[in-house]
């Protein structure tokens, strides 16, 4: 008598299981090796690399020499991550003043600019949207729309809509980490779906799914591609923006940055949706039971809360003050005095710091003094990602300073025959990708961008427009968990083949470049940076 087979418990496999290793990375014993052995390499490979290079008899002023080797050393420890990324750029900014590269008053300078307390405040406000479920809220309004919930296509495209649109204004990483669970809860009802209906045998395994793979990559990718979409939606951007108007002296308004990267956006979410949904169809096109999951959580949450509403308050103050600057100027010129007063006065950054205050002033409870936030919540933003940005605008002006980058970017101008700006704009996006693919995006835009600016100015090119596809190519890579945060937590979830992650990556990664280099400079022109 034949033995009955095992049913597999989808519940068991996809949530329980993961539970407790939501948000995290889960490697194998093999990608576990390969870590530590990257991470002890970086821990020598720095210090020598940086030696050797000071060493070395090159026609360089002594200034110029001492930042290269800093930074490539820096560079190393970057790409190696023996240490926090933000602790390797502080030993770096430490070694340029203790080796006498620049005063210490001008090497920290940069750390006080605008665009510093532009992320600080922005980091804040997202805070806030977590705590109080504002973003999870408008994800399940949006899966809830007419339609949605019937289709495995049309789930996974809202989950990317989804996904991009908070990822403009909130961390990719929290973003994912939020919609995760949300993510396995409807792959949990389509799992079970194709079990009942004989689609997959009784006792198949739920985190192979082809619906499942392209749910989370989806997740992951959209991340990125939304981030692209405002200056505030990834380090790189601010990075990248911060070290194009100090270089070109083109200032790149709120207004402006969308206006160039919508479009780009909306051609990157559509290939991103044809790429997953071709490489990873799903087993299972029509589905019943999400509407009814989403319905369920939705009731859960109820009317909106006093601490929702202010967090909406402070977020709309917030992106309203941050685009009237632009708006004046389309109405009054941008050379009128009205619009120099106004861009001078609601400084991005003071905004975002005031609008960050809302938070704190906006009250949840009267007779308690209860507010929408404390300050222990505003300390559990990412401030790693700030002091590591603060770093990368640092060692950028300190490149311009010095002469190093105006060194390094006719030297390879000259090696590499880049004459034209087509050409040097599809290095700069090659090399961003490349970078971005080895170690994080923020360190990739504070590696790349200030190398591509002078390579542009010593072949005559206009470096905006290089400049800011690098920063845009700083926010890919797709093909590997340890590329982004995002990549490595619906890695982590144990639903993503690293096949799969590479073969769908490596396709978006090629269909990226191939977008920005062609579309970019359209959208930028559309802009009027151009």
């Amino acid at each position: 008598m034949a033995t009955k087979p095992s049913v597999t418990d989808v519940e068991d496999v996809l949530l329980r299981a993961n539970r407790e290793s939501l948000g995290s990375e889960r490697l194998s014993a093999g990608e576990e090796r390969f870590e530590r052995r990257r991470k002890t390499t970086g821990l020598w490979l720095a210090p020598l690399v940086t030696v050797v290079f000071l060493a070395l008899p090159l026609d360089l002023p002594g200034n110029q020499q001492t930042l290269a080797g800093i930074l490539l050393g820096v560079v190393v420890l970057w790409v190696c991550e023996p240490l926090p990324l933000p602790v390797s750029g502080f030993i770096g900014i430490a070694a340029t003043v203790l080796l006498g590269v620049a005063p210490v008053d001008d090497v920290l300078e940069p750390f006080g600019s605008s665009t510093i307390f532009t992320f600080i405040g922005a980091f804040v406000i997202a805070q806030a949207m977590l705590k109080h479920g504002v973003a999870r809220r408008f994800a399940f309004r949006v899966l809830s729309l007419p339609g949605v919930g019937g289709s495995t296509t049309r789930i996974i495209l809202a989950f990317g809509a989804i996904t991009a649109l908070l990822s403009a204004f909130v961390s990719n990483t929290a973003t994912v980490a939020m919609l995760l669970p949300t993510a396995l809860g409807i792959l949990t009802v389509i799992a079970k779906l194709m079990q009942d209906r004989g689609v997959v045998a009784a006792d198949f395994d739920p985190r192979r799914l082809r619906v499942g793979t392209a749910l989370m990559l989806m997740l992951a990718y959209g991340a990125s591609v939304g981030g692209l979409l405002t200056p505030v939606g990834s380090p790189p951007n601010l990075i990248g923006r911060a070290q194009i108007e100090e270089a070109t002296g083109t200032r790149i308004s709120f207004l402006d940055w969308i206006i160039s990267a919508l479009p780009l956006c909306l051609l990157m979410f559509v290939v991103l949706g044809v790429v997953l949904l071709l490489l990873n169809r799903p087993e299972i096109r029509r589905i019943e039971g999400v509407r009814e999951y989403v319905a369920a959580e939705r009731s859960k949450m109820g009317a909106l809360s006093r601490s929702e509403k202010n967090t909406l308050i402070a977020f709309t103050f917030t992106v309203t003050m941050w685009i009237a600057p632009a708006v004046v100027g389309l109405i009054a010129g941008n050379d009128s005095q009205l619009y120099k007063t106004v861009s001078d006065r609601l400084d991005e950054g003071v905004v975002a710091v005031l609008g960050a205050s809302l938070l704190f002033l906006l009250p949840v409870e009267w007779k308690r003094r209860a507010f929408t936030l404390s300050w222990s919540d505003a300390a559990r933003i990412d401030w790693g990602t700030i002091m590591l940005f603060g770093a990368g605008i640092i060692f950028g002006s300190l490149l311009a300073a010095t002469g190093l980058a105006k060194t390094i970017g006719e030297s390879t101008s000259g090696a590499l025959g880049l004459a034209g700006s087509l050409p040097i704009t599809l290095f700069a996006v090659l090399l961003a990708i490349l970078i971005s693919e080895a170690t994080s995006n923020t360190a990739a835009a504070s590696v790349v961008v200030p190398i591509v600016i002078p390579i542009a100015v010593a072949a005559g090119v206009d470096p905006l427009l290089p400049a800011l596809a690098a920063t845009f190519g700083a926010s890919f890579g797709f093909m590997l968990p340890v590329a982004t945060p995002q990549n490595a937590i619906v890695y982590g979830s144990g639903t993503v083949p690293i096949t799969r992650m590479i073969r769908s990556g490596i396709s978006f990664d090629v269909c990226g470049a191939i977008l920005i280099v062609v579309v970019l400079p359209l959208t930028a022109a559309l802009a009027g940076l151009t």
